[in-house]
């Protein structure tokens, strides 16, 4: 496990798992919402964005943090493992909303309010981005390991079970959950 992507639904808690991650495993982490934004709430462009990914994705160890469905593919050409947190649409809505007007390491500005469009692409997600992403990871799984996990619960307990083994020097199988 070098080349790490973390991806599911905005609220999801994608960030905090790819800090406990690299806490755990050292890897260098960059957060994708990090690179698009501006803290003025604007964004860079497309080709700025994708010189910096390739950049990220040509080094020899990696966490990504983020969907950017657009530049997924590309992505998984370069890792060996995934976590895609599938999450209920609930607890990624209620993970959004308990973010607002805190200040977070991986978005350059602190939220100040709910947006309205940003809600509806969470509560649209299992529809309009989940089947997509799926499609990819099977149409990347060779060579790759993938975890699915379906509940916070799950992610905690692989992430406490694995760094259990690392401090043992007794590292599992990595499989899916």
């Amino acid at each position: 496990m070098q080349k790490v992507l973390v991806i599911g639904c905005p609220g999801g808690g994608k960030s905090t798992f790819a800090r406990a991650l690299r806490d755990v495993t050292g890897l260098p982490l960059h957060y994708l919402d990090r690179i698009w934004h501006r803290p003025d709430g604007s964004n860079i462009s497309r080709q700025a964005f994708d010189a910096q990914l390739e950049h990220i994705l040509h080094q020899s160890r990696w966490i990504i943090d983020g969907n950017y469905q657009r530049t997924l593919a590309l992505r998984l050409e370069h890792c060996d493992t995934v976590f895609l947190l599938d999450y209920p649409v609930s607890v990624c809505l209620a993970g959004a909303e308990a973010r607002i007007g805190t200040v977070r390491e991986d978005l350059p500005w602190v939220e100040q309010a709910f947006d309205p469009e940003f809600r509806q692409w969470i509560e649209d997600f299992p529809h309009d981005q989940l089947p997509r992403i799926y499609e990819l990871l099977e149409q990347y799984r060779e060579n790759r390991t993938i975890f699915v996990f379906h509940s916070r619960k799950e992610a905690d307990d692989w992430l406490c079970n694995w760094a259990s083994a690392l401090e043992r020097q007794q590292i599992p199988n990595i499989s899916k959950p």
